[in-house]
């Protein structure tokens, strides 16, 4: 009598290459191993950076991008994805049509609009195409304080206007919002989920002092989904990458990477890769 064949936990990311290795893609992969999951990848774009900044972007074909993604999800499977830079229409569309001809489960989806510079990344036409098209087929959206006001609107005026503002996002049809509410100044960190029909609920957490704070976002959404790849469900994923996300801040601190913004500390406490019976999930 054999034994009956295990899996892993399969996340895939569709976001950028980050160079330096601090966020993008190389951010989520080391988040999926760390907490146990086996990650892939489908690359919107390659980009040359250090913890200085960016200094070139070459996108990936749209065509190439959906080569990526067939490949993975038809061999392999998906059990999450999270999804990052998406910088043309064409690469959303092209997104929104693998969730829907796969039936993609546990989207996770990072809209990178605004860089830390407040730079725009991405122009008004996909920003709109971004919302028209996967704010509804996304489990949950995490946008950041800048992201969120670009798409409300207006700017948001301290902890007692993530509420309203969570709500706002909900009413242009996601389904659920995590609200990042870090750029606001003070000494707790409140993060806001909403989900449609259930009164919001805070996530506070005290502010880290600490210069290695690159790719924060991308780490928080990718370990949500591998949290959801896991069987968690969507308001303990958020609380347990809150906490991942703390404790890899937290360890990377005191760490010099880079003459800039340094990555956090990914592997301070990996644990092993969850295997499940095939059949399960």
């Amino acid at each position: 009598m054999t034994n009956a064949p295990l899996r892993y936990a399969r996340v895939l990311s569709i976001a950028g290459s980050d160079s330096g290795g601090g966020a993008g893609i190389q951010a989520d992969l080391k988040t999926f191993s760390a907490l146990g999951c086996y990650g892939m990848t489908a690359i919107t774009a390659l980009t040359a950076q250090n913890t200085m900044g960016v200094s070139g972007i070459f996108a990936v074909p749209p065509a190439f991008l959906k080569a990526q993604i067939q490949s993975v999800v038809e061999d392999i499977g998906v059990d999450a994805v999270k999804l990052g830079m998406l910088h043309a229409p064409e690469v959303v569309e092209v997104v929104a049509w693998a969730i829907d001809h796969y039936r993609l489960p546990n989207v996770v989806l990072d809209p990178v609009m605004v860089a830390t510079s407040g730079d725009r990344l991405i122009e008004n036409e996909t920003v709109q195409r971004l919302v028209n098209e996967l704010f509804p087929r996304a489990m949950v959206i995490t946008p950041n304080l800048d992201e969120a006001a670009l798409l409300i609107g207006r700017e948001i005026d301290g902890v007692d206007g993530l509420d309203r503002a969570a709500s706002d996002l909900l009413a242009l049809g996601a389904h659920a919002v995590l609200l990042k509410g870090g750029h606001l100044k003070g000494e707790e960190i409140v993060d806001v989920l909403a989900e449609a029909g259930s009164p919001p609920r805070r996530f506070g957490s005290a502010r880290i002092a600490s210069q290695n704070l690159h790719g924060t976002g991308c780490t928080l959404s990718s370990a949500i989904a591998a949290h959801l790849a896991l069987g968690h469900a969507l308001p303990e994923a958020v609380q347990h990458a809150r906490a991942y996300v703390i404790g890899a801040m937290t360890a990377g601190a005191d760490v010099k990477v880079g003459a800039g913004h340094g990555p956090l500390n990914h592997g301070f406490a990996p644990v092993p890769t969850h295997r499940f019976p095939v059949s399960a999930g």
